[in-house]
């Protein structure tokens, strides 16, 4: 990977990165908002896209629409992933999702059948550590976002996992160095264009956010 290409790669996209590289692979992204499904495929033009969100405009227009294989409107809470199909996806995301559900632990166990064998789930959320935190005008701290509902810790998802014969990768606090590494000149460019600091660019260094991967068993 080239050094351009390792500093502007989001932290989400490292096991992809990892993992699959420039593969042809099918994604199934929960969470599809803010333009995602054109981002990823800017990094992943091999990428079959599905994404999956409550409301499919929320941030997305017609060339997020475009670069989608699929759509799956549809509330998580409700645990109805009929119209997903089974044992098809390498690698599902899941980025701060869970924390806006009630049953998020539910959520990632009945998603887990879409993956195929030897695929891939990444979950990324705040952990305990973001309670402790400076509040701020957007998320550094977790109560800043009233959208938030429940905590969520590395163990209990790595034991949800492993109960449903998953084989845990990887899991802990998401500690992007590129980002650390760029977060003067993000202090600097998010005052020049936004005339404010987005919290977001200290959530590496100050462990902000946990995750776990794992893999189905073949």
């Amino acid at each position: 990977m080239s050094l351009y290409r390792w500093l502007r790669l989001p932290p989400k996209y490292r096991f992809i990165e990892k993992y699959i590289g420039q593969k042809d692979f099918r994604l199934l992204d929960i969470g599809a908002g803010n333009h995602s499904a054109s981002k990823t495929k800017s990094h992943y033009p091999n990428c079959e896209y599905h994404g999956v969100d409550l409301d499919k405009n929320y941030n997305n227009d017609s060339n997020d629409f475009a670069a989608m294989h699929a759509f799956y409107e549809m509330n998580l809470e409700k645990l109805k992933f009929d119209a997903i199909p089974d044992n098809y996806f390498d690698f599902i995301m899941m980025a701060h999702v869970i924390e806006h559900l009630k049953n998020g632990d539910d959520v990632v166990e009945k998603l887990l059948p879409k993956l195929r064998p030897g695929g891939l789930i990444y979950v990324e959320f705040p952990g305990y550590r973001s309670t402790q935190l400076p509040r701020m005008d957007g998320t550094l701290n977790f109560y800043d976002d009233p959208t938030h509902v429940r905590l969520y810790s590395v163990p209990e998802l790595m034991n949800l996992l492993m109960k449903e014969k998953m084989e845990v990768v990887a899991g802990g606090y998401r500690r992007h160095v590129p980002t650390m590494l760029l977060m003067p000149f993000k202090i600097i460019h998010n005052l020049l264009v936004y005339k404010k600091i987005i919290p977001s660019i200290f959530w590496d260094y100050f462990g902000f956010a946990e995750y776990v991967l794992a893999r189905r068993k073949n």
